[in-house]
């Protein structure tokens, strides 16, 4: 399967927020709540660690029939034959990436707030980009602002559109509106007391399939 045709569809694109004891059972909290996709984002230095949460990860989102990106880490993503990676703008470009994993892999880009870097990777072959920030990000209080034109202004780019970036269950159906084809998710569906219940409100804001 393609990787354009695996990413058909719309819906929440949950994004982890380990280092966590629970990481597992949060996971498959959010993936019983609809996420579609599911990308680990670790930063720590704990290769063992990062190379078993992987694993088990890679493990869960085949019982959901969820795909799975790493972020960042292209021999990660090999090792555990993961769905894909993203890649910010310090990573490995896209053909470095694809080179590793393959013509049928996800490769997502973070473009941030330019349609420029996103012309750019749609060219390279990118399988997804993402824009943001849109709102204030309590994980990267200092990301720049996205505005919300950029996702009909990257309409044209025929490929999926991710918005990211302090999005929660009541700002987010204006970026649905705009074009987004997937929210993706840290705080707003991780840091939850109902991580289940989070990621279906999530869910919810697109057409059921």
């Amino acid at each position: 399967m393609k990787h354009s045709l695996q990413l058909a569809g719309h819906g929440l694109y949950a994004i982890t927020d380990g280092p966590r004891p629970d990481l597992l059972d949060v996971v498959a909290q959010a993936l019983a709540g609809g996420a579609r996709l599911l990308q680990y984002r670790d930063k720590s230095a704990d290769e063992a660690r990062r190379h078993a949460e992987a694993v088990a990860l890679r493990q869960l989102c085949t019982t959901h029939a969820v795909l799975l990106i790493i972020n960042d880490d292209v021999a990660l993503a090999q090792v555990v034959a993961a769905d894909g990676v993203h890649l910010g703008r310090d990573d490995d470009d896209i053909a470095a990436a694809r080179a590793v994993l393959g013509e049928d892999a996800i490769i997502g880009v973070s473009c941030y707030d330019s349609l420029t870097r996103a012309q750019i990777a749609a060219r390279s072959g990118a399988s997804y980009i993402a824009f943001g920030a849109f709102f204030a990000s309590p994980t990267k209080p200092l990301a720049p602002h996205a505005p919300l034109d950029l996702l009909r202004q990257s309409a044209a780019l025929g490929v999926p559109r991710v918005a990211i970036g302090g999005i929660t269950p009541d700002n987010a159906a204006s970026l649905v509106e705009a074009g987004a084809d997937y929210l993706a998710v840290i705080s707003a569906v991780f840091g939850a007391t109902d991580v289940r219940a989070a990621a279906r409100r999530f869910a919810h804001l697109y057409p059921q399939d």
